[in-house]
């Protein structure tokens, strides 16, 4: 069901409220199925309380792993089939499943003591693509129509309570295209151009979906995020586009053929970290470089990694000082200074690894929360969670499959 544009857009204390009341909804409902007063945890240890806190979602080749974030238990094994990938709903509980189906919510039962479960609830979606989070909005994207499909991220939780599918608002794209949208604070629309063929750049839409504005000057446009001061920001294969306040500024990259594909951005910083790609004929998916893009200056710059270290666009993540980490193929956590441009401390976590020969192929990946970095180990079939701020070693997960894609919500 599609809203109206005036029932479509809440006030942020209006949603701050109803997060706190669906979350003390949810786990009533979760309560009952998971029956965490009985004293059995859905991990069989049989103390519950141990288990309410962050969870960690990862797929393998045929299913899905559930782990509790902080013991890096495994909670739950869930088979199914292909190649899925994992996105934080935004919720704080929910994953979205990229399926041949659409977007299927996994309720991961974070903050609880509820049993991990795949739900029947599924955003139907031609070739499931990007997930977006911003500003309590989730934006999926379906790469095989260009539909944008929009919903508060808070109706997450009361769908799942529920059974059924919050409401939504459907936004087409004039061509089917491998895209993504983004959804800012004043309702614009921030939504790729493409075709099957070629992405061209961004066009921005406002609360009633007229175009206001758009750039076609940002080849292969991939990767976004918003910055400090609600700065959008997009890739390009010869630089990055910013959208600031009803205006698009490019920055061209210093090289002629200068790609960044994926932004790594937190809303407290100007600044974006960005992958970078100076050959178009690299073999591979190894990168030994990174942009830093000050958003509000309108300047970016390229650091080299450190020598002979290398990473992919699965191991660059932010901290919570809005620093940088990159997971490096020596095995070790290296820390971005964002302002100066400085590598600091690294920590070594796992052994030396090479990169993937096809994109999908599991590699290992880093994933950011708070000031816990975790690190699959797909050599080892392991996971492990380190203090980014120290280097200490906080748990390590024996998995029973080989680790792909990573969640972590909670």
């Amino acid at each position: 069901m599609n809203t109206t544009i005036t029932s479509r857009r809440r006030m942020l204390a209006s949603l701050a409220l109803a997060t706190g009341t669906l979350l003390g909804l949810s786990a009533c409902a979760g309560a009952a199925a998971g029956d965490p007063a009985a004293g059995t945890a859905p991990g069989g240890t049989g103390d519950a309380a141990a288990l309410i806190g962050p969870r960690v979602a990862l797929t393998y080749d045929g299913g899905l792993l559930v782990l509790d974030g902080t013991s890096l238990e495994t909670l739950a094994d869930i088979e199914l089939a292909g190649f899925n990938r994992v996105n934080p709903a935004g919720d704080g509980r929910s994953v979205m499943v990229s399926t041949t189906e659409g977007f299927q919510v996994l309720d991961t039962g974070a903050g609880s003591a509820d049993a991990p479960e795949l739900t029947d609830l599924v955003f139907e979606a031609s070739a499931p693509g990007h997930v977006v989070r911003h500003d309590g909005r989730t934006v999926l994207f379906a790469d095989g129509t260009g539909d944008t499909t929009i919903v508060d991220s808070a109706d997450l939780l009361a769908g799942a309570a529920a059974g059924r599918l919050p409401e939504t608002e459907t936004v087409p794209s004039p061509q089917a295209h491998h895209g993504v949208s983004i959804e800012l604070a004043d309702g614009t629309l921030l939504t790729t151009i493409g075709t099957p063929d070629a992405r061209t750049g961004v066009r921005a839409l406002d609360a009633d979906r007229t175009e206001t504005a758009r750039n076609e000057e940002c080849p292969s446009v991939h990767g976004e995020g918003a910055v400090r001061g609600e700065i959008a920001v997009f890739g390009c294969s010869d630089g990055v586009l910013l959208y600031d306040d009803g205006v698009f500024t490019k920055l061209t990259a210093p090289d002629a053929y200068g790609r960044t594909g994926n932004a790594y951005v937190t809303d407290t910083s100007p600044i974006m970290v960005g992958d970078y790609n100076a050959d178009p004929d690299a073999e591979g998916y190894v990168l030994s470089a990174l942009t830093i893009v000050d958003a509000e200056t309108k300047t970016s710059r390229v650091v080299s990694m450190p020598e002979g270290v290398g990473y992919t666009w699965r191991d660059v993540a932010r901290s919570s000082d809005d620093g940088a980490v990159v997971l490096g193929t020596d095995g070790a956590l290296h820390l971005l200074d964002v302002t100066t441009g400085e590598f600091g401390a690294s920590f070594p976590v796992i052994e030396a690894w090479q990169g993937p020969a096809e994109w999908q192929d599991a590699h290992p990946a880093l994933v950011v929360d708070g000031d816990t970095a975790y690190v699959t180990d797909p050599a080892t079939s392991s996971i492990h969670s380190v203090d980014v701020r120290t280097g200490e070693l906080l748990a390590t997960g024996e998995l029973g499959a080989v680790p792909n894609e990573i969640a972590v919500v909670g």
